[in-house]
């Protein structure tokens, strides 16, 4: 018998068992797709063109990193729960969201704008944002407490992107598929600021060390207010998908688990008074089975078809090249006060068009 023909059977009998679990990894990304994406199929040219567009991030950039990591899903819960503490925003989430009654459509636009933004050429960029900051002059209103809001209020936008950015480093940190070194996270909030100030922010935090203490300076302001407790309660018991209400519990805990534990008690998350389970069960049970489903999730969404399309887009490079002058920021102006509102708010408005008008990477007209 020849060297061939046992491989040759080896083969036969084991292709099968191959192309069954190959399968089965794309039923599970397509069934995991349809929860984050109202289109589980984007028309993938619209990412790859035009040539050279550079769009907001550059493939190297952490943010690519960051948000194609399957621990999204659990930055994204905890991202939720930690918003739901700023009173205002929660009144804003509240009066004009219509997540009770679809539970997925909040989370699709989230995914998609996250994709866009993160992903997407100029013209993507602009059309994202432009889509949220129209939503944005609509939400407004009077919070339970008397106050006004507004979603378009900078204190509120900065409010919740440090929330977002932070759930979102602090999971991939735990959960994501490498290591992020300090530098590269510090390089992630620097490059997500970017966002923030497109969206209408005058101020974010663009390194650790700001982020930590702005998360300090604004605890005064934060309480779990009856619709927060609502919402979070509403959230951790209602599946995205009734078969994946398994699933949904592992990341739910998961994202219970990196809260901080005085948010965990402001919103009622902790059953017991003066007694955490999660400080005892997350390391031992939490964290291997999260980091299992996590692992799983990314094998089933790999490979990720829209990085792959802008990489391609940057890769086609011919007369549009990206300038090796420093990307154009805002001014880092000092940190406000939390509670307190940032002057000058046409002065904001200017730096944001200087910036669109100047930097390479955020020239959207």
């Amino acid at each position: 018998m020849s060297l061939e023909q046992p491989q040759a059977v080896l083969s036969y009998l084991v292709s099968p068992v191959f192309d069954g679990v190959e399968q089965l990894r794309l039923r599970l990304g397509r069934e995991v797709v349809s929860l984050v994406s109202t289109d589980p199929e984007p028309d993938m040219r619209a990412f790859a063109v035009p040539a050279g567009d550079p769009g907001l991030f550059a493939p190297d950039s952490p943010a690519w990193e960051v948000h194609a990591d399957a621990s999204m899903f659990v930055g994204g819960i905890r991202a939720l729960l930690l918003q739901a503490m700023h009173p205002l925003a929660m009144a804003g989430v509240a009066e004009h969201s219509d997540y009770k009654r679809q539970p997925l459509r909040r989370l699709q636009r989230t995914a998609e704008f996250i994709r866009d933004t993160t992903y997407g050429n100029r013209r993507q960029v602009r059309e994202a944002t432009r889509r949220v900051r129209q939503i944005h002059k609509h939400v407004k209103g009077i919070a339970p407490d008397g106050r006004r809001y507004s979603a378009s209020d900078p204190e509120l936008l900065r409010w919740v992107h440090a929330a977002e950015v932070d759930s979102f480093l602090t999971a991939y940190e735990r959960y994501g598929a490498k290591p992020i070194t300090r530098a590269r996270a510090d390089r992630y909030l620097d490059e997500m600021a970017e966002v923030a100030i497109l969206l209408g922010a005058d101020w974010v935090p663009r390194s650790q060390r700001e982020l930590k203490k702005y998360l300090r300076d604004v605890r005064p302001d934060l309480v779990a207010g009856e619709q927060a407790r609502e919402t979070a309660e509403w959230l951790l018991r209602t599946p995205a998908h009734a078969r994946g209400w398994l699933p949904q519990m592992i990341l739910n805990v998961a994202a219970i688990g990196l809260l901080p534990a005085w948010v965990r008690r402001e919103l009622g998350l902790v059953p017991v008074p003066f007694v955490d389970p999660l400080l005892v069960v997350d390391p031992l049970i939490v964290r291997p089975t999260a980091t299992a489903l996590v692992r799983t999730l990314g094998w089933a969404l790999a490979p990720n078809i829209v990085r792959e399309a802008a990489q391609q887009r940057w890769k086609r490079k011919t007369k549009v090249r990206r300038t090796k002058t420093p990307r154009a920021k805002a001014p880092r102006a000092k940190a406000p006060r939390a509670g307190a509102k940032v002057a000058n708010a046409s002065g904001g408005r200017e730096r944001r068009a200087k910036i669109a008008s100047t930097s390479p990477a955020l020239s959207l007209a």
